[in-house]
């Protein structure tokens, strides 16, 4: 419509408005007989601060574009602008919309409100480790968005004990919290993020290969190709086929079995990715994860 801003005016900077001189006495007008043409002036660079406040502005547009669109509630807000373009692709919405069916047929993990836990712990640009797991706790109570995690009083299943009794030789002073919720592990930046993000209860990969990774590669995706540093902690070997195109050069790759009881004594005990994963978090001049604070 014409007079209506487009979104783009609002991240660029107006241009500077044409000043008409007028003949004053004996004064000779610019651009007049035997003169030069008149300079364009070229407007004054934009400082780091103009330009940071017009990135912020231009994100948190998109983001309140991409909250108006995308299908599915409950993505944080940090999330939702790296993750836009595909919340309009076909895979996502027809995804979207098997889910709702199997929900008003069976009864679906984790509820609707916790199944992007994970983006709601820290921003997108404060991930610093990336624990990679499957699927999603099938039983009651237990899978809340977050990986090998669990809700209260829910106790920790099998491979989150030997998770445990892993940190409990690696890092000095951890004790078993006496829980299985790994939220305090989240908040400082651990992205604790399965393949699949649903399951229908009691049939594990019941929600495999109905899109969820394809999306969960996308966020992998974006944190390899947007930050540097990042530790993945990558756990047998579905989490390291999904791993596998991580830029090794950019990022740090710590890889052993799973921590099921099926395979933990092929070399996940004694694996010290904890205390690893903090050594390459301070060359990386990052902060170390407290691996005690659950």
């Amino acid at each position: 419509m014409i007079g209506q801003k487009t979104l783009l005016s609002f991240f660029n900077p107006a241009p500077a408005k044409k000043r008409a001189r007028e003949p004053d006495g004996g004064t000779e007008v610019p651009g007049g007989a035997g003169t030069s043409p008149p300079r364009k002036l070229r407007p004054p660079p934009l400082s780091p601060e103009q330009l940071e406040r017009i990135r912020r502005n231009k994100e948190a547009a998109l983001q309140r574009l991409a909250a108006r669109s995308v299908p599915a509630p409950g993505i944080g807000a940090g999330w939702l602008g790296p993750l836009a373009a595909e919340f309009t692709k076909p895979y996502f919405t027809q995804l979207m919309g098997f889910v709702a069916a199997e929900r008003r047929r069976h009864t679906v993990f984790p509820p609707p409100h916790q199944v992007f836990t994970w983006t709601h712990m820290c921003d997108i640009r404060e991930v610093k480790v990336v624990i990679l797991g499957q699927d999603p706790y099938h039983g009651p109570n237990q899978a809340h968005g977050l990986c090998f995690s669990v809700q209260r009083p829910v106790p920790p299943p099998p491979s989150l004990e030997n998770i445990y009794k892993e940190l409990s030789e690696d890092i000095e002073d951890f004790t078993h919290p006496g829980h299985g919720d790994l939220t305090g592990w989240a908040k400082q930046g651990v992205l604790l993020l399965n393949a699949v993000l649903t399951v229908r209860a009691h049939q594990a990969n019941s929600h495999k290969e109905k899109g969820w990774e394809e999306f969960t590669d996308a966020v992998v995706s974006w944190l390899n190709e947007n930050s540097d540093g990042l530790v993945f902690m990558l756990w047998g070997a579905y989490a390291q086929k999904k791993g596998i195109s991580i830029d090794r050069k950019r990022h740090h790759v710590l890889q052993t079995v799973h921590p099921s009881p099926l395979s933990v004594h092929r070399g996940f005990f004694g694996c010290k990715h904890f205390s690893k994963t903090n050594q390459l978090l301070k060359t990386s001049g990052k902060k170390p994860i407290d691996w005690r604070s659950l």
